[in-house]
């Protein structure tokens, strides 16, 4: 087989022709899946979320979110638009926000949970998850094959958290006070939406008899399970009665 690299000192390929041909921090790819996406809101270091109109407070040279309008390597993840849910906000650098990640089999989150928040429990079938705490404390509960379960743990800053592919798991702010942030990467490039099974959808896909014989209860109570049908993404616990 012929090899494909050039010989020293001959012209390498600009692999990156293309990206500077396109509008910077613009995905041009066809085959995007088309997802529908909670509003934007500030990220993370900016105004309080409480508003999910706003926009990032940016002062003096601090840099807009997303690609960087020079180097293509360089993405601005904790200034880029966020998903606002109940329970806190998602930031992302993916392929289709990120192009040089096409292909490459990696894309980045920050999770940011307010206190109460909750992760939707839920499970990822193409990717593992590596994540970084980066500030408060995160309370985590994991299910893997055989029954295996591990958890509920606490974890504070500094601490990494491994979930393994196709491991069921959630985790939540174990705070009262204080935001959780959450580094989260994943070895697959696509949108989280893409690679993510969440339990509500789950559950109310399944007939209420089903969900009766596995759980040992009764047809009527999974007949009225509350909620709607679709992602939750991040729930909050405030005002559980």
């Amino acid at each position: 087989m012929p090899n494909a690299n050039p010989p020293d000192g001959a012209t390498q390929p600009d692999t990156d022709a293309d990206f500077r041909h396109r509008p910077h921090g613009h995905d041009s790819g066809k085959d995007a899946p088309s997802v529908s996406s909670p509003s934007e809101g500030p990220g993370v270091g900016s105004a309080a979320w409480s508003d999910p109109g706003a926009a990032p407070e940016l002062a003096g040279d601090k840099p807009a979110g997303g690609v960087d309008a020079d180097h293509p390597h360089l993405f601005h993840l904790a200034e880029a638009p966020a998903n606002v849910f109940d329970g806190g906000g998602l930031q992302g650098g993916h392929e289709h926000n990120w192009p040089i990640l096409k292909g490459q089999q990696g894309a980045c989150y920050i999770a940011r949970l307010a206190p109460g928040g909750v992760r939707e429990p839920h499970w990822h079938p193409y990717a593992w998850e590596m994540n970084f705490v980066l500030q408060g404390r995160v309370r985590w509960t994991f299910v893997g094959p055989n029954s295996a379960q591990d958890g509920p743990f606490e974890a504070g800053k500094g601490d990494m958290i491994f979930a393994p592919q196709g491991h069921f798991h959630y985790f939540e702010n174990a705070s009262d006070t204080e935001d959780l942030l959450v580094l989260i990467v994943f070895n697959a490039s696509s949108m989280e939406p893409d690679d993510d099974i969440g339990l509500v959808q789950s559950f109310k896909a399944m007939p209420a008899d089903v969900l009766a014989a596995v759980f040992g209860g009764s047809i009527e109570q999974f007949e009225n399970l509350p909620g709607k049908l679709g992602r939750v993404v991040i729930a909050s616990k405030k005002g559980l009665k």
